[in-house]
């Protein structure tokens, strides 16, 4: 591996899960399904009217939203333990399968309840797409490999973000709201297609017993997360937070957690094993990549408003100034297996979140209003720095495990870091609508300004209001990025304990 990591210990041989004359049909179907899985998250946002304008139901449209995003992070862990247990061709397969029938019955909803439920069964399929492709990107490739993969799927998943609010309204405008679901039928049918076809995992050794499914535990963790997620993510907006509903779904999430922590510890085969986080290296990254997840917010989710409130651009002019850091994230991504043969993975992981800390320090010193450019560059400086933290943490935490732990591992990763970003959108938006409330005397909220950018630019007032409030965020994510830093430096061992495979 390199000078860094030199605890490395052999492991079982692992065959690669294709042969390389078929690993390019593999590899892109898996950049399919990663596209359909980013795409989703993004593509319906701006045909939201249109689609209130046909279903009516504009009171409960943000469920449109949230209930994908729900349905795909509590999956996530029940799909990762299934695959380790039956492999990960049955377990895409079947996903993609639900995927593309949310899709088709999407298309086809009659009311905002219906597209809403459909919503729902797409993100059930959704769950398995994320965590098995990243998965099978290790399956795939050998550690000294898996780089380019992963900056693969970086690059698809940062474009096809970007791209998704665009091609939503374009759809909307030209054709047809449903063609936003029906899209995904001969995208995903390819994908199927050369999963089906192509991907011949190899024989498994067997215990000799039939495999048992921790069903309660499926169900416990389904129910534990969909409660909890859905208190983070309408309170404060649907009610108050110390109203009955908020107070009721927080106690019921602490008594599921009760009760997944009892059914899990009598299981025979966990959903989620307790070795999760008894490992150091599994827990420190876990707990890293959810601070990831809480500073991405900031970006992504306050940036474009600052963009058109502040410094005066049209939204396109304000994707760009967010977009930027998909052209370094990627790059810096590839080039990362440079820096962490050298000094490890823990370590340069490190020099990226330190450095991401001392880049979201300077937005709120950046002159008021400002010019484009500034935000510009320092989206582009945080993509090459969050390149240089995430994919080491992911490609280290993939190798310190075997084939059999590999899925439950990647699951309990991309959890973290979707509970960081529903935790970091509940608690950013909270510091931003107090900032704007005390600034404004305790009229308005970033919503109300968002909503009023469409009828011209806001009085000055407003704007220094926006600016003080994305500021503050700006700090927290700051905050976040430093917690990460904390974490792997008293939790993560200096060296990943690596298990090297042929090939590596």
């Amino acid at each position: 591996m390199g000078q860094g990591d030199t605890g490395i210990r052999a492991a079982a041989t692992e065959q690669p899960a294709a042969s390389r004359s078929r690993r390019g049909a593999v590899v892109a179907a898996l950049m399919l399904s990663m596209a359909l899985a980013a795409l989703d998250s993004t593509i319906v946002s701006t045909a939201v009217p249109q689609i209130v304008g046909d279903l009516g139901g504009f009171s409960v449209f943000s469920w449109l939203f949230s209930g994908y995003l729900l349905a795909v992070t509590v999956t996530l862990p029940v799909y990762g333990k299934l695959s380790d247990t039956f492999g990960r061709k049955p377990v895409l397969v079947a996903g993609a399968a639900v995927f593309l029938l949310g899709s088709l019955l999407c298309a086809t909803a009659w009311n905002m309840a219906a597209l809403i439920a459909f919503r729902i069964v797409q993100g059930l399929g959704g769950g398995a797409l994320q965590g098995t492709v990243q998965t099978l990107a290790a399956d795939l490739y050998p550690l000294k490999e898996r780089p380019k993969i992963q900056a693969k799927l970086s690059t698809v998943w940062a474009t096809s973000a970007i791209a998704g609010p665009s091609l939503g309204g374009v759809l909307a405008a030209y054709a047809d709201w449903r063609w936003i679901f029906l899209i995904n039928l001969p995208i995903g049918a390819l994908a199927l297609w050369l999963i089906v076809r192509h991907l011949h995992e190899p024989v498994r050794e067997s215990s000799g017993r039939r495999p048992r499914i921790d069903w309660a535990g499926a169900l416990a963790v389904f129910g534990c997360g969909g409660v909890l997620l859905t208190a983070l993510v309408q309170g404060g907006v649907a009610w108050d937070w110390l109203s009955a509903p908020s107070l009721a779904l927080f106690g019921t999430g602490l008594a599921l957690i009760g009760a997944v922590v009892v059914i899990e510890r009598r299981a025979a085969e966990p959903i989620i094993p307790g070795w999760v986080w008894r490992r150091r290296t599994i827990a420190a990254v876990n707990l890293a990549l959810g601070a990831l997840g809480l500073l991405m917010v900031a970006p992504t989710v306050f940036l474009p408003t600052y963009a058109q409130a502040v410094l005066g651009l049209a939204p396109v002019a304000a994707g760009f100034v967010l977009s930027v850091w998909t052209l370094s994230w990627p790059v810096s991504a590839a080039l990362s297996q440079h820096v962490y043969g050298r000094i490890g993975f823990r370590n340069t992981a490190m020099l990226g979140i330190g450095t991401a800390t001392l880049i979201l320090l300077a937005f709120p010193f950046l002159p008021y209003p400002g010019e484009p450019w500034q935000p510009a560059l320092l989206m582009l400086l945080l993509g090459g720095a969050l390149g240089l933290f995430q994919l080491p943490l992911i490609i280290g935490v993939q190798s310190t495990v075997g084939w059999e732990e590999r899925g439950t591992t990647t699951a309990s990763v991309l959890f973290c870091r979707q509970t960081g970003q529903t935790i970091g959108a509940t608690l950013f938006g909270a510091i931003a609508n107090g900032v704007l409330a005390a600034r404004l005397g305790g009229a308005g909220d970033l919503d109300a300004v968002t909503r009023a950018l469409g009828s011209g630019a806001p009085a000055e007032h407003v704007r220094h209001a926006v600016a003080d409030a994305v500021h503050a965020v700006y700090l927290g994510a700051a905050g976040a990025a430093a917690l990460a830093f904390l974490v792997l430096l008293f939790v993560a061992p200096r060296r990943f304990p690596v298990l090297r495979n042929p090939g590596d």
